[in-house]
């Protein structure tokens, strides 16, 4: 082949690569937008490349860049571009305020789904709406394992982690959730020794108290390595919302910039920390000296035994999989417990009454004892008042899910490659479902319980829904709840007036400015 031949393959390929390039950031979303409006469904024009991710990022900068006023009608701030969204695309379906409608995240339409009953089925069927595969894959420096995982890999991590999480193994780890406690206490106790009452910011100790548990719950008494595992994935996740802020373009994780080196570093280290815990542990367990009562044990006990029934290694995790579960600990197990516990001081804080019939409880299950797993297990009124607080300030106020051929939800059929986002912080605020005091602080509608409210449609999802809930919710629960009743055996407590109401998300919904409280020894 001549020079002429070669430059003339060159720039077919070129042409190519230009048309597929086009097709990826214009003609491919201009047909799903048609495809989109041919059925009703109302949106966004698209725009170029972006889509609307400038205005949603410019919006979210604009929200967060001061507090809010002091009520629960949070949505506006934690979801100002959606919010704004629905309410001009959407029109009333049914009895929703809201009807499904769709934006631009970049080059793929993102499909608002509101409306309870297809909410549900999405949940349900989990093969068929998957969570969402590619987009930015520094994400997965942070966290993979069961909570990335899809059909049979997902059903096998599920099989293998769900005994750790039996109600049975729970009671074990109860102690370590008091001794954590007793930590958090202290040095609260030491503070106000000096001032009594203290301001103080609560968020951070808390913080301290959820890893401090997840450290001794997974790895026993290997905690300290595990705290320090703990930081380096607190760095990681820091630097994994910065590239979750930007559209990612194909290959530039390889291109060492500063924070894909320190990245890559922090993966390295953790990968390297936790196989050094799992090799001590796997010894230990071939010499009998093993506790088996932490996540780390239990995970891999559980393991063993799939492998023994099946006589196989596939029917098990390796090595890269057992590390990975043990990050999801870290990640997951603590975001859902930090926020539930914040947004509850903060409601306490606020509504006296109720903080006062919590104590109540408290007092007249435990009085001054250390509190255990079955009195815990009867405080009802807790219960009423951590309902109320997941549904105002749900953890995780919406989740995601990608379409990966096409498929029909309700009444309308996504394209392939298209996204969907479950709003559960807008069905937690719905007042056709809640009624119109939907905004207000009233445990009290929890009395007979979550059934008896939502009428068994999917209008409570605070740990999401279906075969994918979260697994470790009775984990959460169990830990929150010990958390707060030794708060309250020991601690009144008042909003701050320098307090700052600022919800938003990082990965969990998440006190901006901190959680400010005068606290006062009882």
């Amino acid at each position: 082949m001549g020079v002429s031949g070669v430059w003339c393959g060159v720039g077919i390929i070129l042409v190519l690569c230009a048309l597929s390039f086009l097709n990826w950031v214009w003609f491919k979303p201009k047909r799903m937008e048609k495809f989109l409006r041919k059925q009703g469904l109302n949106g966004s024009p698209y725009r170029f490349l972006f889509g609307d991710l400038k205005e949603l990022v410019k919006m979210l900068k604009d929200a967060k860049s001061k507090p809010m006023n002091l009520n629960n009608d949070i949505v506006t701030r934690v979801f100002p571009f959606e919010h704004k969204s629905i309410t001009a695309y959407g029109t009333p379906i049914f009895t929703f305020p809201w009807q499904n409608c769709f934006t631009w995240m970049g080059p793929r339409p993102m499909v608002h789904i509101i409306e309870p009953g297809m909410v549900k089925e999405v949940l349900v069927n989990y093969n068929q709406f998957q969570k969402r595969r590619g987009g930015n894959p520094l994400i997965k420096f942070l966290v993979t394992g069961i909570v990335d995982a899809e059909s049979d890999r997902w059903s096998k991590h599920r099989k293998i982690i769900n005994p750790a999480f039996h109600v049975e193994k729970l009671k074990h780890m109860v102690p370590a959730f008091y001794m954590c406690c007793v930590e958090m206490i202290d040095k609260w106790e030491d503070m106000l020794k000096r001032d009594n009452p203290c301001e103080l910011d609560v968020w951070p100790y808390i913080q301290t108290f959820a890893s401090d548990v997840i450290s001794r719950t997974a790895f026993g008494s290997n905690f300290e390595e595990g705290k320090e595992i703990f930081e380096l994935q607190k760095e990681q996740a820091v630097l994994v919302i910065e590239a979750m802020q930007s559209i990612y373009i194909p290959g530039s994780r390889f291109i060492p910039t500063k924070r894909n080196n320190r990245m890559k570093e922090i993966d390295r280290e953790v990968k390297a920390s936790i196989r050094n815990i799992i090799e001590k542990r796997i010894v230990a367990i071939k010499k009998g000296s093993s506790n088996n009562e932490d996540l780390l044990s239990l995970l891999l006990e559980s393991n063993y035994k799939a492998i023994k029934e099946h006589g196989n290694n596939n029917f098990g995790l390796n090595i890269d999989e057992i590390i990975e579960e043990c990050k999801v600990f870290y990640f997951a197990g603590q975001e859902s417990t930090v926020s539930l516990l914040v947004w509850t001081m903060v409601m306490l804080g606020q509504h006296k009454d109720w903080q006062a019939q919590a104590r109540d409880e408290v007092s007249q299950v435990f009085g001054e004892k250390k509190p255990d797993i079955n009195g815990l297990n009867r405080l009802k009124i807790v219960n009423m008042i951590f309902n109320e607080v997941l549904r105002l300030y749900a953890p995780v106020p919406s989740l995601n899910r990608m379409i990966h051929q096409e498929t029909k939800i309700g009444n309308i059929t996504l394209p392939a490659g298209s996204l969907i986002q479950l709003h559960t912080l807008l069905l937690h605020h719905d007042s056709d479902v809640w009624g119109d005091d939907v905004k207000e602080f009233k445990p009290e509608r929890f009395t007979e319980g979550v059934s008896s409210v939502t009428k068994g449609q999917a209008s409570y999802l605070p740990f999401g829904a279906g075969p994918r809930i979260c697994i470790g919710q009775n984990f959460a629960m169990l830990e929150a709840k010990m958390a707060l009743v030794m708060i309250l055996q020991h601690f009144r407590f008042d909003l701050s007036p320098s307090y700052a109401h600022a919800p938003g998300v990082v990965f969990a919904l998440e006190p901006q400015f901190g959680v400010h409280l005068i606290l006062s020894k009882l």
